[in-house]
């Protein structure tokens, strides 16, 4: 089995780097293919060697954790490699194990490929098996994305999920509706309903 590779980047695509390997050249698929450099020196590429009755098939990672965070993902009944690759360039491994963590479904839907079913099935197979993964990561990013994540949690569902939605009709981006939502939260109660919170967002939102 192949677990590394170190050469050149001969070529890139949207979805595949081709390494130059004394003079081999060895198709790689990479969650973002444009984050190894094209330049003439040697990069290393963490692979994961995926072998299937009609295709052998090399899939490449630019850190450990990265790699050990796919083999994780592709354990997930109905994850295959492609929609594994698919997670990884829709988010940081750090921030993809913080949403697994805390439980952060909203977060995981947003990712290419994962529906509300299956980011609960990652859940719930991989929440408390990432521990291989996680020690790996830079402690302070690490915490942050914890903390990114905790934050998201909380604003995923209830009151302002339902507010955010409203913004989202009405015509604002997400980015306003997150931006009104940092203005708001301060003053908003606990009991608020998504009504309230829509007003009170639109008046941040008109106060720019």
């Amino acid at each position: 089995m192949i677990d590394f590779l170190r050469g050149k980047v001969a070529h890139r695509e949207p979805e595949y780097v081709v390494m130059d390997v004394h003079g081999v050249g060895y198709r790689v698929f990479c969650p973002n293919p444009y984050a190894f450099s094209d330049k003439p020196e040697d990069v290393t590429v963490y692979i994961h060697h995926h072998v299937r009755e009609d295709a052998i098939l090399l899939f490449g990672f630019a850190s450990r954790e990265e790699q050990a965070l796919f083999r994780k993902l592709i354990d997930v009944t109905g994850i295959g490699p492609k929609v594994a690759l698919g997670i990884l360039s829709g988010g940081r491994p750090e921030s993809v194990v913080a949403a697994i963590q805390q439980e952060n479904v909203a977060f995981l839907t947003k990712l290419p490929g994962i529906g509300k079913k299956t980011a609960q099935r990652i859940i719930l197979d991989l929440k408390d098996k990432l521990g291989a993964v996680t020690s790996g990561f830079d402690g302070a990013a690490f915490a942050g994305a914890l903390q990114e994540a905790g934050a998201a949690a909380r604003t995923g569902s209830g009151p302002w999920a339902e507010a955010k939605e409203a913004l989202l009709a009405l015509g604002y981006t997400e980015a306003e509706a997150d931006r009104a939502w940092s203005s708001v939260k301060a003053k908003a109660k606990e009991n608020d309903s998504a009504d309230v919170l829509v007003k009170l967002a639109l008046q941040a939102l008109y106060a720019g």
